[in-house]
């Protein structure tokens, strides 16, 4: 198995987790759960911002001082509106219960600035579709780089049955802005329905990194740097979370010279 795959818990409350410690780098941290109606997840941001995605389900999020009750709007990932987030600042505690079965995720990086906890409501958010032809994807922007934060860039992408996505394939793993920023990122997998199966290859211009992985439902892909395009067979939907953090809080990328023609194809 890719030493870049971390596969998901079929049960139990945490589905999947990466930390820094186990990616082997410095900023992204991710971790997502399962919550029946009534339990509880509890934690400390420590030295981190966080932002909670209310991916399905309904929860109430404590922030500190700060509650926001019953948050939540959707059954699936994949239905058509924006989900519910929290951003919570470092050296927080944090309470999240479950109103109803919920599925949450934990999208977190260093940070130095105590700004205070607050609702990213879906209105808020902005959607766009990228890409044309058998390449269109839909993006959700749930913590862009327009909104504050110390580090953490979360965005969602729904990409359509028989479809690319993050392609043509595009890296930022270089501390050279504004032609690329240094951002590690994490990739996490729903598929729609839930057997199906995406690829997803993570490569570098000198091969040192080259991963072929297929990912299945609640997978996660550690992409530390270099270009990591998904495809999605035919018959499936995919969805991916995505979390990206590094020195620099902005989203610079670098096209694949070998397939940049593909942005001027009809």
């Amino acid at each position: 198995m890719s030493p870049l795959l971390v596969k998901a818990a079929k049960t139990g409350g945490k589905i999947v987790e990466v930390t820094p410690a186990s990616a082997g780098w410095t900023h992204v941290g991710f971790a997502a759960h399962r919550l029946q109606a009534g339990e509880s997840l509890s934690l400390d941001t420590g030295r981190r911002e966080l932002c909670i995605v209310v991916l399905t389900g309904m929860v109430t999020v404590r922030a500190g001082e700060q509650m926001w009750e019953a948050i939540g709007n959707r059954q699936s990932v994949f239905d058509d509106v924006s989900p519910y987030a929290v951003y919570v600042p470092l050296e927080t505690t944090v309470g999240i219960t479950a109103v109803s079965n919920a599925e949450v995720a934990l999208c977190s990086a260093p940070a130095t600035t105590q700004r205070p906890a607050r609702l990213i409501e879906p209105l808020s958010m902005t959607r766009s579709v990228r890409g044309k032809g058998a390449n269109t994807r839909y993006v959700c922007d749930i913590l862009p780089q327009t909104a504050e934060a110390d580090g953490l860039l979360v965005v969602e992408v729904v990409t359509p049955s028989g479809h690319s996505s993050s392609y043509p394939p595009h890296k930022h793993d270089s501390d050279n802005v504004p032609l690329e920023s240094s951002l590690e990122e994490t990739y996490y997998h729903r598929l729609n329905p839930e057997q199906g199966f995406a690829f997803q290859r993570v490569y570098t211009d000198d091969r040192s990194i080259d991963e072929a992985m297929a990912v299945e439902n609640h997978d996660v892909v550690m992409v530390p740097r270099g270009y990591h395009p998904v495809t999605v067979p035919y018959g499936y939907d995919g969805y991916y979370l995505n979390v990206m953090a590094g020195p620099k809080r902005v989203w610079h990328f670098k096209n694949d010279p070998a397939h940049e023609w593909l942005m001027n194809s009809k």
